[in-house]
């Protein structure tokens, strides 16, 4: 069954079906900016902390391990359905890109280039 997919044709129709899937995909999941990265790191790192103490005296109380780790996975959970998304509030601050210049580097005249000095040897 899984050699259908090992032909040409149904390879290339795969890729040109994922690359419609994907470019929408790219417009709606835009680039976190840096303070929302720090953000998110926060927020992740309180949660597994918060979560971390509540199971170990939860699970110390009832002398119950598995409920520490019950309650340390919910706060995993819950703080990857947090952060991991790009919610808008990680995307207040974008970045400023400078414009597109005209002239390439590449296109410098001689004139305008410092001459190379050697070292002596």
């Amino acid at each position: 069954m899984l050699s259908v997919f090992r032909s040409i044709p149904t390879q290339m129709c795969l890729l040109l079906f994922l690359g419609d899937v994907v470019k929408p995909a790219e417009e709606v999941f835009s680039a976190t900016d840096y303070k929302g990265q720090k953000l998110a790191e926060q927020i992740f790192q309180g949660i597994i902390l918060v979560s971390a103490v509540i199971g170990f005296i939860y699970g110390y109380i009832t002398e119950q391990f598995g409920w520490t780790v019950y309650i340390v996975m919910a706060g995993f959970a819950l703080s990857c359905l947090l952060t991991l998304p790009p919610w808008p509030m990680y995307r207040r601050n974008p970045l400023k890109w400078l414009p597109v210049q005209e002239s390439g580097t590449e296109e410098k005249k001689a004139a305008d280039r410092k001459p190379k000095r050697h070292s002596k040897s």
